[in-house]
Parts: structure tokens; C-alpha cells; sequence
């Protein structure tokens, strides 16, 4: 009787509870940066793409966890006149999160877009060779091309590429419309944005009904957060001390992996005295990499000695070119006229590996004769001063954007740097569609900018995530800069 007893209760409590035990179908992200608006074709920071990277906007092509670039809203592309025109067949069925149909005349409306001579395209290089974009009917659409590209494809997939509607093009800053498996839903600036699951979405669905970004800066509150259960994962997170206390509390996963993340002291090359070689190759020397990894990031991260990703197939470690050498660079110094060293200014925006990095880097500096004047600015404040306006000496950054040493071919771009054989080698680059060659060339690229002492190459940023341990699905690597829910999903 007892036996029975207990035997039905357990049935009870199981059919009483049974919308309990379904898979939860909402997740709260933290981010360190809250982005300074939500359109990507229209600002550098990496937390735009964050929040709407294939969540919100899509492509016609886009990256795979592995960096691969997949089909997106192009389901197809035929590639004619020997590499000069690129045809794309549409997706069929496709509407915005407003219910506007998606097709060919917004493809062109978004690349002119991003190509025109007053473009705010924080990459707008990467569509430097697009001669004209024609739309042939709803379902395809042609680009062509100044000369042939091996880089088009992989340069669509980036966020800076997505497509928008004209309609709503002017407000997606604040008011992103897309065609993703998720729709924008709100953004209390300061705290977070909210997106829904889109039910008429033209791919396969997504297995999440909602999603929270948080904006989390303190690393203190971010590991509160995760404690607390206010926040379910962290796929960037700030404090990689706390690691180690993750990794061994069964209530979460720790996810390590690699970026696209080249981490830098950049220097002004364009402004006294950096513009002098022997000034930025004495401080190159006075950099101990190993220093800054263990005292900001606490041994997460690979040394590098140029701007590439050690886990790229053409990367070559040029780190022992601008090795610790503290008496080179006293001596670098004042072969400059500086035998009585100098004062810079650094400017450090807030993610920790900058900030912690820039107390560590300022001591390594004075070390040399070289004084910093330490300013701590905001993220909005440091796109404005520093990458918009080009007003500072050094600053720390990690460029999280897929394989971009091309922008050292830009004169423009914020670090100044105006090489004209790279800038040549480049355009070649561009052009040329065997890999082998690709990869010489971009092996040739590394050492002109090592050469050069361009910027301080300090290491390559890791991912270092913490989740719930029964969330599934993230990206362990981050090829691009993104937190794509579209597999993400809860075990039950």
C-alpha cells in the first residue's frame, strides 16, 4: 500500500509539474560595452555586432563558428568574366521584422549605401572595389566589380555588409529592422536590450523565444551576476582572475577559445614624435608581452609581434622582431634626440584588458624615460577623440574584425600610417584568387608592418566565456564579433 502510494504521488507531482521540467526558452547575455547604437553599417564598435549580428541582420553571405563563410541571404552565386562579376541568387519568401519583402533593389540600396562618398561605414574599404551593383530581377542581383576579387565573399559576411531596408535604414540606430531569426524589441540605454523570436522568419527557427543583453562593465558585477543567476552567460567575461572558481563549480561551463582580437598599444603615427620609426621601435622593445598577459589577463592570451591571428594559416610569429629589450630602447631613444625622454599621452578605454594593461604598459614605458599622462575615457568618448578624431598619442584596443591588416593600407584610418609598397601589396592582395599566393602575401604584410613598428603588438585576444553549464550551443571561437543565438538553445 505504501509502495503504491508513494508510485502514484510521483505521477501527481510529475504531471502537476511537467511545464517545469520543459527546457527554459529565454537567456540573459552579459556584455561588458554596451554599443553606441545597434546599426552596424554605421559604427565601429564590436558591440553593435554583439547584439545584431546574425540575430537581428543578415548578409548575403556570413561566418561560420569555424570562420568559414556560409550562405545567407544569398542561397547561391555564380561567378562570371573571370572574376569581375559575382551574380547572387536571393532567398525566396523573405520579409523584414515590419513585414516589407526582402529582395534584390535592397541589396543594391545597402551596398551603395555603404560605398557612397558620404558613407559612415566604419569599414567602408571593404567595398572599395565594387564598381556597380545591378539588380537583374527580385531574385538576383550582380555585383561588379573594378577587378577581380578573391576577397568578396569573405568581406560580405562581415556586419558592416549586412543588408537593410530603405524604409527603415535611417532609424536602425535606434531601431534596428532586420531579417533575422529575431526581432529588436527594446533598448534602456544604460542597462539592456531586449530581442524576440521572430515567427515568420524564412530560415530555420531559432529554439529561444527571447533574449536580454545586460550591460555589465565592473567586473565585480559581472561575477555577481553569474553567481546571482541575474545573468546566464558572459561569452566575453571581464575578469579572467575568476576562471579558475568557475571552472570548478559544476553550475557552469567555462569556454575558452581563440578571436579575431589583435590586441595593440597603437601610436599615432601621423603626430610628433611618433612619426619618427626609432620613437615607436623604442617603445615596441619596452613592451614585456608576457607581463601584461599575466598581470591583465592572467596568462589568457598568445603573444603576437604583428597585426595576425596566430591561428590563421598564414600567420608568422614575428614576436622575437620586437622582443623585450629595455637598454635597445633607451638607446633608440636617444639616437631619436630624446636622451632626456619625453611625455605621451594614453588614452585607455574601459575594457579591462586596456585599462589593467595600460597601468602595466605606463610602468614598462617609465622604465625607458618615457612618462604617460593616463586618461581613462568612455567607449562613446574614445570612438569620438581617438578613432573618429585621431587626438591622442597611444591608446590599447583589440581589433576584433576578421582578418583586417588591411587597414594599414588605409593613410586615413586612426594609427596614420601611410606605406605605399603595402598599400600596393595589398591592392594585389585583393585581386589575386590563388591561396597559396594570398597567404605569401599576407605573410609579406606581417613583416612590413613589424618592420615599420607601426603599432605595439601585445597578444591575441581569448575568448574566455562562463555560462550556465546546461546552456548549449555558443561559440567557442569568435571568428567575428558576435554572440549568435540561432543554435543556441537550453538542456533540459
Amino acid at each position: 500500500m505504501k509502495l503504491h502510494y508513494s508510485l502514484t504521488a510521483l505521477v501527481v507531482v510529475a504531471v502537476l509539474s511537467g511545464s517545469a521540467l520543459a527546457a527554459r526558452t529565454d537567456v540573459t547575455l552579459g556584455m561588458p560595452l554596451e554599443p553606441p547604437n545597434l546599426d552596424p553599417t554605421a559604427g565601429a564598435a564590436a558591440a553593435i555586432d554583439e547584439v545584431v549580428y546574425a540575430n537581428i541582420y543578415e548578409g548575403l553571405t556570413r561566418f561560420a563558428p569555424d570562420g568559414s563563410v556560409l550562405p545567407a541571404l544569398a542561397k547561391e552565386w555564380a561567378i562570371e568574366n573571370e572574376g569581375l562579376r559575382y551574380v547572387f541568387t536571393l532567398h525566396e519568401g523573405v520579409s523584414y521584422h515590419d513585414g516589407a519583402e526582402f529582395n534584390a533593389d535592397d541589396v543594391k540600396f545597402s551596398l551603395d549605401r555603404a560605398m557612397a562618398e558620404d558613407s559612415t561605414n566604419a569599414q567602408k574599404g571593404l567595398f572599395s572595389n565594387i564598381d556597380s551593383v545591378e539588380v537583374i530581377d527580385p531574385l538576383h542581383v550582380a555585383v561588379n566589380l573594378k577587378q577581380a576579387d578573391g576577397s568578396l565573399l569573405f568581406n560580405l559576411a562581415w556586419g558592416d555588409a549586412v543588408i537593410l531596408d530603405e524604409a527603415t535604414a535611417a532609424d536602425a540606430a535606434t531601431n534596428p529592422v532586420g531579417t533575422g531569426p529575431f526581432i529588436f524589441a527594446n533598448w534602456v540605454q544604460g542597462d539592456r536590450v531586449d530581442i524576440v523570436k521572430n515567427p515568420d522568419y524564412w530560415g530555420t527557427p531559432v529554439q529561444l523565444d527571447k533574449a536580454t543583453f545586460k550591460f555589465i562593465s565592473e567586473p565585480t558585477a559581472a561575477f555577481a551576476a553569474l553567481m546571482a543567476g541575474d545573468v546566464d552567460v558572459f561569452p566575453n567575461y571581464p575578469a579572467p582572475e575568476n576562471l579558475p572558481q568557475f571552472d570548478a563549480d559544476p553550475r557552469f561551463s567555462v569556454v575558452l577559445g581563440s578571436t579575431e582580437g589583435e590586441t595593440i598599444l597603437t601610436m599615432n603615427n601621423g603626430s610628433t614624435p611618433l612619426n619618427d620609426k626609432r620613437v615607436r621601435e623604442a617603445i615596441s622593445h619596452a613592451i614585456n608581452r608576457d607581463e601584461i598577459i599575466d598581470g591583465a589577463m592572467f596568462g589568457y592570451g598568445t603573444p603576437i609581434g604583428s597585426h595576425f591571428a596566430p591561428h590563421h594559416p598564414a600567420y608568422v610569429d614575428l614576436t622575437e622582431q620586437s622582443a623585450f629589450d629595455p637598454e635597445k630602447a633607451k638607446e633608440l631613444l636617444v639616437e631619436a634626440g630624446y636622451s632626456n625622454g619625453l611625455t605621451l599621452s594614453l588614452k585607455l578605454p574601459p575594457p579591462s584588458y586596456a585599462r589593467r594593461g595600460g597601468e602595466i604598459i605606463a610602468a614598462q614605458l617609465r622604465d625607458i624615460g618615457i612618462e604617460t599622462e593616463i586618461e581613462n575615457v568612455e567607449w562613446a568618448q574614445w570612438i569620438e577623440q581617438v578613432f573618429k578624431g585621431g587626438d591622442f598619442d597611444l591608446t590599447i584596443v583589440s581589433h576584433t574584425e576578421p582578418l583586417d591588416i588591411g587597414i594599414y593600407a588605409n593613410p586615413d584610418y586612426y594609427f596614420q600610417y601611410d606605406n605605399a609598397t603595402l598599400q600596393e601589396l595589398m591592392d594585389t592582395f585583393n585581386v589575386e584568387t590563388d591561396t597559396a599566393k594570398r597567404e605569401q602575401m599576407l605573410r609579406d604584410a606581417q613583416k612590413i608592418i613589424a618592420d615599420d613598428y607601426v603599432n605595439g603588438y601585445l597578444f591575441q585576444l581569448a575568448k574566455t566565456g562562463v555560462a550556465s553549464a546546461k546552456l548549449k550551443g555558443l561559440w567557442a571561437n569568435a571568428p567575428t564579433q558576435a554572440n549568435d543565438l540561432t543554435g543556441v538553445y537550453w538542456e533540459e
